[in-house]
């Protein structure tokens, strides 16, 4: 039988706001230990970024695609639990150049090569790590790329140099879709604290469905779970003369809130929101914090799924696998180029399954000049062939990865109030260009007209504060001290932070990162009061 954690005489009372990983894995522990745990969701279910959606027919994930590392990854336990099919990307690519054409094999197999085989990305992380301290914070990671792209090539005219240089920068470009952000906005100094969890990098294929069930499990039996409650104000001192006591003032939706005690809260809700609601805090929040949140870039990561009637596009192309560059189909064949979060590279994939043969898996459509009405800027958006997927897993959809300004765009066309068919006859338009440079695509065969699209639009997302995912900008002069005064938060209140942004630096960014944050403030919390003898947290 559970003995109730107490305070006083009193079973300890924690307030948690916000129901994603973080949330819900500091709840389960604090649990386990006897507190009484209240959980205020601002949304109408849990999950946070992990969700799932059936508009398209099939179900697709909103968040996280990928389990990013899989040395002692929690996240790959909990997946392999509960059944849910992981899938290894045979890491076939395919590239369509800015004039709408695809680029030959080989040449596309060169500037992957150049990227990710001990080459561009590998050399920016060692020169991160070692010279870091004295790294200007203005320089970015593509200043660096430019710099080193100039030494390539040289051995060729120079009009043919100048040619590939600038495909090599454009291919580099996919680097937005990792951090959400432009490759310009990703800052050199701390481009080290972008290496996540060694190991392989697999596809839910299965999505975070069963998952996300089972990291809530312990919340929805053992906590009380207040849905629709948007927590507005956090105040440190009560008035009480009980140092350490916290009120929390949740505002549920329609009738007003009611305010509750508790002795400890930790807010998990994501960085963008915390950088826009600084306010919600009473007394404010120490300089050194504030500055902190302010600091830690926040990027616009989304995604776009379109369903077909059938996978036209799906036949094999008449192209050669990666040879030499790759491994299993293998990007990166030596492991010399750090693990990264990467989304639209297949990069150190598990070994393959037998599946049968497909399209490119990947698709990067690079600074299209063919879509002037739509998109003048020239953002570069990336694919998925869903139809690669094995069999009990496949759809016919290619799933679109945008970020930065795009993301925003296309967030704002697929939340405005236009009717819907209106609405997702924009969203449609905007990406037409794009699928239909796939093979066997014709305007005038159904099987090429879209069924359904999705957008997750968390770009204009409030409670997700309008983006998705920490990064590390321009401009950044004490990152890793930064996430560190996150992590650390405000204990002598009785105010704690946990979320993907104040995650171990090889988690940052990450659903397993969010969950060791919640693990290690309940973990805290339970030392503090003297219940966690002996264990692990």
């Amino acid at each position: 039988m559970m003995i109730n954690a107490t305070t006083n005489g009193r079973q300890l009372a924690v307030g948690i706001v916000g129901a994603g990983f973080a949330g819900l894995r500091c709840a389960d522990l604090l649990l386990q230990h006897g507190c009484k745990v209240t959980i205020f969701e601002a949304r109408n279910r849990l999950g946070g970024r992990v969700a799932q959606s059936n508009h398209l027919g099939h179900l697709v994930d909103l968040g996280p695609n990928w389990i990013h590392g899989t040395d002692n990854n929690p996240i790959l336990r909990i997946a392999k639990e509960t059944g849910t099919h992981l899938h290894a990307w045979d890491e076939d690519s395919f590239v369509i150049g800015p004039d709408g054409d695809p680029l030959d094999a080989s040449e596309a197999d060169d500037y992957s090569s150049l990227l990710w085989d001990d080459g561009l990305i590998a050399d920016a992380f060692r020169y991160s790590n070692e010279h870091h301290a004295t790294i200007d914070p203005q320089r970015s990671l593509h200043d660096f790329f430019v710099e080193k792209a100039a030494s390539l090539f040289i051995d060729q005219p120079e009009d043919v140099a100048r040619r590939k240089r600038e495909k090599l920068l454009q291919v580099a470009s996919m680097w937005g879709a990792y951090i959400g952000s432009p490759v310009t906005r990703q800052g050199l100094k701390f481009f080290w604290l972008e290496e996540c969890i060694q190991g392989e990098n697999p596809f839910v294929a299965g999505t975070y469905e069963k998952i996300l069930e089972a990291v809530a499990k312990p919340a929805r039996e053992g906590a009380e779970i207040k849905l629709n409650a948007e927590v507005v104000r956090i105040v440190s001192d009560d008035g009480s003369g009980e140092p350490g006591r916290v009120r929390v003032r949740p505002v549920v939706h329609p009738a007003d809130g009611v305010t509750q005690d508790f002795d400890e809260v930790v807010v998990t809700a994501p960085l963008g929101w915390l950088k826009r609601n600084k306010a919600v805090f009473s007394p404010a929040l120490p300089p050194r914090l504030s500055r902190a949140i302010d600091s830690i870039g926040y990027g616009t990561l989304d995604k776009v799924y379109i369903t077909f009637p059938s996978a036209f596009w799906d036949s094999p192309v008449d192209r050669p696998h990666h040879g030499n560059s790759t491994t299993n189909g293998g990007i990166d064949a030596q492991g010399t180029t750090p693990n990264v979060t990467a989304t639209t590279t297949p990069l150190h994939q598990p070994p393959p399954e037998k599946t049968p043969p497909h399209y490119a898996s990947f698709i990067h459509w690079l600074a299209p000049t063919y879509a002037p009405t739509t998109n003048p800027q020239r953002w570069d958006p990336q694919g998925i062939n869903l139809a690669a997927l094995p069999p009990d897993s496949a759809h016919p959809t290619i799933l679109f990865y945008i970020y930065g300004e795009c993301s925003s765009h296309i967030a704002s066309l697929a939340t405005s109030n236009l009717d819907p068919k209106a609405r997702d006859a924009r969203l449609l338009a905007y990406f037409e260009p794009y699928y239909s440079r796939l093979p066997h695509y014709s305007p005038s065969n159904p099987a090429c007209a879209p069924t359904a699209v999705l957008a997750t639009a968390w770009a204009s997302d409030k409670f997700a504060g309008y983006g998705s995912y920490s990064n590390f900008q321009v401009g950044l002069e004490e990152g890793d001290r930064d996430v560190e005064i996150m992590r650390e938060g405000m204990p002598e209140r009785g105010v704690w932070i946990a979320g993907e942004h104040t995650a171990p630096f090889v988690a940052l960014g990450t659903s397993t990162g969010a969950w060791w944050s919640g693990e290690g403030v309940a973990g805290r919390i339970l030392r503090a009061h003297g219940l966690s003898k002996g264990d692990q947290t």
